[in-house]
């Protein structure tokens, strides 16, 4: 059995494609960029803003300039529109509260600004996590582990009973390097190839996978 379970947001907690993709093809579209279709976007995302902002741009455009314009506006499209089509989830809140029933500490560990990480997370799922890290100014974006580092510091929680539960390779690479234990999720945006080759531990296909994982059942 875990004593504290880290969590991934965008496609391990919730499922904010169509928000993201929106947001950034408005965006794009602002200073006559090509957009894309939404399923793009599941390689897009995954290692913040600036890669997202990055990676949306054709090659030939991807300057600094470009890319701090694409960043600002996505901000302040994202900031009015981030809950449109974004929802938890399904079994995910329950998941976490299932969790927190067993005394299983848990907490969120995203790429994603960390305005949004607490707004969507206050807004989706309440008062659950004990901690909520997004990125913030001068704390290194996922796989380097000082976000792990900081939530297991603060709860004084060692990395033997920590494990990191996410959708991408990133994640998988996160918890290996933080030194925790981990387990890929199937229902995100990426592919189970992907989380295996990343070096995920376990693989679970519904929220109550994780759950008999967590509790060693």
């Amino acid at each position: 059995m875990y004593d504290l379970v880290i969590f991934d947001l965008d496609g391990t907690l919730i499922n904010s494609l169509g928000d993201l993709a929106s947001a950034c093809n408005k965006a794009l579209m602002r200073h006559g960029f090509p957009v894309h279709p939404t399923e793009a976007y599941r390689y897009f995302v995954g290692n913040g803003l600036l890669k997202l902002a990055e990676r949306s741009l054709p090659e030939d455009s991807r300057s600094d300039e470009h890319i701090r314009m694409i960043i600002d506006d996505f901000n302040e499209i994202y900031a009015a529109e981030y809950n449109i089509l974004t929802r938890p989830y399904d079994g995910m809140p329950e998941l976490v509260h299932d969790l927190r029933a067993h005394g299983v500490l848990t907490a969120v560990a995203s790429n994603k600004p960390d305005i949004f990480t607490k707004t969507i997370i206050s807004e989706m799922f309440g008062d659950v996590f004990v901690m909520v890290k997004g990125k913030a100014d001068g704390m290194p974006v996922k796989p380097d582990p000082a976000i792990i580092h900081s939530i297991m510091d603060t709860l004084g929680i060692t990395a033997d009973k920590a494990v990191m539960v996410g959708d991408s390779a990133v994640d998988m690479q996160t918890a290996h390097n933080a030194g925790i234990h981990s387990i890929g999720c199937t229902w995100g945006f990426r592919t189970v190839s992907e989380l295996t080759e990343g070096g995920a531990e376990h693989i679970a296909d519904t929220p109550a996978d994780v759950l008999g994982i967590v509790l060693g059942q």
